[in-house]
């Protein structure tokens, strides 16, 4: 008798979720998965308004990474060959996305915005060398269309208590 009640029970559970519609999503192989507008993957590092490297080099991002896997190279100040001024450039950029807690905290602490988060995913590796994003890849990765919602500086605006805020308005 007792053999039978588990069987009896599985068979009982089964007939009752055969009319069920399904609410498992399908595969990622079958169709891609829609992201929200805010989803973060991977990083970029970008050009400014006059096509240089907008990385100055000041390592703040490495500075502030709570897992510190940026790793600067400071290349000191040259002169820009587009301006004729003297400013900060970076021999060596390297990120890894082995343990990036994607906080985000290197762009918003980033005075040039020269590091922005995408919204593309980052493609497979099947090794750990390939989740090590080198300057030539963080380069290779500036897309305008696959940008993340902000970048430092619109973060840091929003934060900024005294904006879009109107006096009220008395009453008479």
């Amino acid at each position: 008798m007792s053999r039978t009640l588990p069987l009896w029970d599985a068979l009982v559970a089964t007939l009752r979720n055969v009319g069920r519609p399904m609410v498992t999503e399908p595969l990622p192989w079958h169709a891609a998965r829609e992201r929200k507008d805010r989803y973060r993957a991977t990083f970029a590092l970008v050009h400014n308004e006059l096509g240089e490297e907008a990385c100055i080099g000041c390592k703040m991002c490495e500075k502030i990474c709570p897992s510190q896997v940026i790793d600067v190279v400071a290349g000191g100040r040259k002169e820009s060959p587009v301006t004729g001024k003297k400013r900060g450039y970076c021999d060596d950029f390297t990120l890894d996305l082995n343990a990036c807690l994607v906080c985000e905290l290197c762009v918003q602490v980033c005075p040039e915005d020269a590091i922005l988060m995408l919204r593309e995913r980052t493609p497979v590796g099947f090794s750990r060398e390939d989740l090590v994003l080198s300057m030539d890849r963080l380069y290779a990765n500036e897309k305008p269309e696959a940008l993340a919602w902000h970048s430092g500086s619109v973060f840091a605006e929003i934060q900024d208590p005294e904006r879009g805020l109107t006096p009220p308005e008395e009453d008479a």
